[in-house]
């Protein structure tokens, strides 16, 4: 049996996650990181994306929204500006995000920050892809 440690995912509206588990998958600014009990330390920033983890056997998955991870042998925080347990994602609120921001950024005569707009299909993109995974 693999060995757990603790994983913590917060947002600063709650606790989304307080596990023992046996490995987590999370979005990294640079790349996904696959963490393991026993990890070196480290402490990145994150990116729009799904975090996976595996806690008796099972898989679960969360949509998060930039933040932080901290990672030391035994524990992982993650603090994450939004997040949602996979079960939680409104699937048609979230497709209709995705379609507003991609019109955004397809339609140059509209008033928006191309940069908003990005990162709000960034976080309907990651939304689809942890409901579509639950």
């Amino acid at each position: 049996m693999a060995e757990a440690f603790g994983l913590e995912v917060a947002t600063p509206e709650r606790l989304i996650v307080e596990e023992r588990v046996t490995e987590a998958q999370v979005p990294a600014l640079n790349g996904y990181l696959g963490i393991l009990a026993g990890h070196a330390p480290l402490v990145a920033e994150l990116q729009s994306g799904v975090l996976s983890y595996v806690t008796s056997g099972s898989t679960r998955y969360l949509a998060i929204h930039r933040g932080f991870v901290e990672v030391l042998p035994d524990h992982v925080r993650v603090l994450a500006d939004i997040g949602e347990r996979a079960e939680e994602i409104d699937i048609s609120r979230a497709q209709t995000a995705l379609e507003r921001a991609q019109r955004a950024l397809e339609d140059p005569h509209v008033n928006v920050d191309p940069a908003a707009a990005l990162a709000e299909m960034q976080r309907a993109q990651a939304r689809l892809e942890a409901a579509a995974k639950r």
